[in-house]
């Protein structure tokens, strides 16, 4: 079975789909890979260290796309390249599919079977395919980092000749996978913590890595296959009026909020970042999808009433070796469990490929 990796087209990705050493293990295992010239460049894996391990390095991409049984990329493929594709391959890459149904007809009437990344399942046996996990692991790493960036003080306590720096207070807007990262790397660097999130069964979380939960006396949300549902806009309020004393303490803030398919919810009004401290800074992760704050937006660094607001997004692609490295063995062990070196299972109701199977032989599934 031929893989081809294709070079990301995204302006801004910096991630590769498949590394050298993941290429090295999936030809151990009998596959055939090409990939894209210059591909892993700026995740520092160079055609040479591809050539080394086995792979056909191709600079003519429209060669690639007419010689490939399985093409994988991370993000989704564009219109140019699904018109080129063979007729009855198969793609893996995050397609969004909920919010991104002019992509997934596209793939449907090229007459693909296409598996959405994002789309793993949270279930134990697929916490190694998850790239959701993986990338926002790093993520809540590097939000941490570029809000230090941003600040004017320190993290941690410092004592010197000339007096005592108090310790950062760092806020931080949702306890999964991102914000649980950023909470032990804001502990790490010295910072007091605190957190709060609409699902109550994360406090134990937050706490065990040393953040005070700030609790909302009030039915929350529930996880729905790893996420949070939507909470209703009383509960929203509640929750605004319990971190609102921690809010305007804090010199740094971090949202992480997403609901699964939706638009991010608002955490943060333009009211209430007008009664934050002058010089804090806000981290705002859910910027792609709309963002946590009113003031955020996207792929800039903006100040409002002293306040600087940071809405980059892609923030995975800022840690392209570590990212691409995560992504590329959560794409080995799906594959793995999805094909052998000849032929994909196609077993329909099994619960990994039941969730990540988004098109069938050009037939939309979900």
């Amino acid at each position: 079975m031929k893989l081809v990796i294709l070079k990301e087209v995204r302006t801004g990705e910096k991630r590769v789909a498949i590394t050298p050493s993941v290429a090295k293990a999936l030809i151990a295992k009998g596959f055939d890979l090409m990939i894209e010239s210059g591909a892993g460049e700026q995740s520092a894996f160079l055609d040479k260290a591809y050539t080394e391990v086995g792979v056909q390095v191709i600079t003519d991409r429209n060669q690639l796309l007419q010689n490939g049984d399985v093409y994988i990329q991370i993000n989704p493929f564009d219109s140019t390249s699904i018109k080129s594709m063979n007729k009855g391959a198969i793609t893996l890459a995050m397609m969004y599919h909920r919010t991104n149904q002019s992509h997934v007809q596209e793939l449907a009437e090229a007459g693909l079977s296409s598996f959405s990344m994002d789309a793993i399942p949270r279930i134990s046996r697929a916490q190694s395919m998850d790239v959701l996990s993986s990338q926002s692991n790093l993520a809540g790493y590097k939000a941490v980092i570029l809000g230090a960036e941003e600040m004017t003080k320190i993290f941690p306590l410092m004592m010197t000749a000339a007096g005592t720096i108090t310790p950062s207070k760092v806020l931080i807007f949702g306890v999964g996978v991102a914000g649980l990262q950023a909470i032990a790397t804001a502990k790490r660097l010295g910072a007091v913590v605190e957190a709060t999130d609409v699902r109550s069964e994360t406090k134990e979380q937050a706490e065990s890595l040393g953040a005070k939960f700030i609790t909302v006396e009030s039915d929350g949300s529930k996880s729905e296959g790893g996420y949070a549902t939507e909470v209703t806009a009383e509960y929203l309020t509640k929750q605004k009026e319990a971190v609102n004393k921690s809010l305007y303490a804090a010199d740094l803030v971090i949202t992480t909020a997403l609901v699964m398919g939706k638009k991010a919810p608002i955490l943060i009004t333009e009211d209430q970042v007008k009664q934050m401290k002058f010089g804090s800074v806000i981290v705002d992760m859910a910027v792609e999808q709309g963002g946590n704050c009113e003031c955020s937006e996207l792929d800039k660094i903006v100040i409002k009433n002293g306040v600087k607001i940071i809405g980059i997004s892609n923030l995975p692609s800022t840690l392209a070796t570590n990212a691409s490295e995560l992504f590329a063995k959560n794409v080995y062990n799906l594959l793995i469990h999805l094909a052998d070196k000849d032929n994909f299972k196609w077993e329909m109701e099994e619960e990994i490929t039941k969730g990540t199977l988004i098109v069938h032989q050009g037939k939309i599934l979900q």
